[in-house]
């Protein structure tokens, strides 16, 4: 389905999910911007620096109001990707949009569980509960608005949970590894956001990434490896008690990724609710686009393995 062209900003577009969502946006033809912080003098990224060469960067801070409405006054839909510890930023970019009065739609940064209708363990819950702060402000401000549950990253947690590059191992199996999540490629993610951001049907809407080719246990993702590996793995269970405690036990903010680990895979939230009437599933919004299936990825891994991911995204 073809979409009308725009002029994209894009928040946070250096990091994990961000290139993704950059490389979508230009392979449909939209004209695409990021707003990044300029590089310090001293700053020898070399892979930030490349980055920055691949596409047309506005530099600039999120605390500077006067530089952000400039900018977001030059273009028409704005994605967000800033990373967990900057998601209250994103109510700078709320205010300055709203003082722009250009802005035909806001995706904000939010693209794991969806938020509205989970609850979790404590550092976890801390999470969710920023990301309803951005959505209530959103609605508050008037905004044209998509909000988009992507549930998990799935090369992330392909690596994390089967470490695929690995021969002899075992792997860690959290609770009884039969509650089921859902896993969607990244690059799937990226194109779904993009599309969904530029569609009418979408505006105020949810949009939920849910393709049921995707929805897998962990004791399904490892069946289904030890098949097209050859190999019997040994697993080994972490009971949903010692999970809990690590939560209460460890500091902050290592305690966030096993309240998330018990989301996902204990108490199985991203698939504990149906699907509503109001509620968009972006393969059906989109059934022409061919999305990666999560059995289709492991063959993928067994080929020519996606780049490992270097930074701690957890996909929620």
């Amino acid at each position: 389905m073809a979409f009308e062209k725009s002029k994209i900003l894009i928040f946070g577009a250096t990091g994990y999910l961000g290139t993704y969502l950059v490389k979508a946006s230009i392979s449909m033809g939209h004209d695409t911007y990021t707003y990044t912080r300029p590089l310090k003098p001293n700053d020898n990224n070399s892979s930030k620096l490349q980055r920055l060469r691949e596409f047309e960067s506005m530099g600039g801070e999120l605390d500077d109001h006067e530089k952000l409405v400039s900018v977001l006054r030059q273009v028409e839909v704005v994605i967000s990707a800033l990373p967990i510890p900057q998601y209250l930023k994103q109510l700078n970019i709320i205010q300055a949009m709203k003082d722009a009065g250009t802005i035909k739609r806001f995706v904000p940064s939010e693209y794991g569980n969806e938020a509205d209708r989970v609850t979790a363990l404590p550092p976890f819950e801390a999470m969710l509960s920023n990301k309803r702060k951005i959505r209530r402000a959103t609605e508050a401000a008037g905004l044209s608005y998509t909000f988009i549950s992507a549930n998990s990253l799935a090369v992330y947690f392909v690596n994390y949970l089967l470490h695929p590059e690995e021969k002899d191992h075992q792997l860690i199996i959290y609770g009884s590894g039969e509650a089921k999540a859902v896993l969607n490629y990244e690059e799937d993610v990226a194109t779904y956001i993009v599309m969904a951001a530029t569609d009418p049907r979408a505006a105020n809407r949810l949009v939920i990434i849910r393709p049921p080719d995707n929805v897998v246990s962990q004791l399904d993702l490892i069946s289904s490896w030890e098949k097209k590996t050859g190999r019997n793995i040994k697993r080994v269970h972490v009971p949903e008690e010692e999970i809990i405690k690590q939560t209460e036990t460890l500091p902050s903010p290592e305690n966030v990724p096993p309240a998330i680990l018990h989301n996902i895979f204990v108490k199985g939230d991203q698939t504990n609710f149906e699907l509503t009437e109001e509620d968009l599933e972006a393969s059906e919004l989109y059934p022409e686009y061919k999305y990666t299936s999560i059995d289709r990825l492991l063959d993928v891994f067994l080929v020519k393995p996606p780049s490992k991911p270097k930074l701690a995204s957890f996909g929620a």
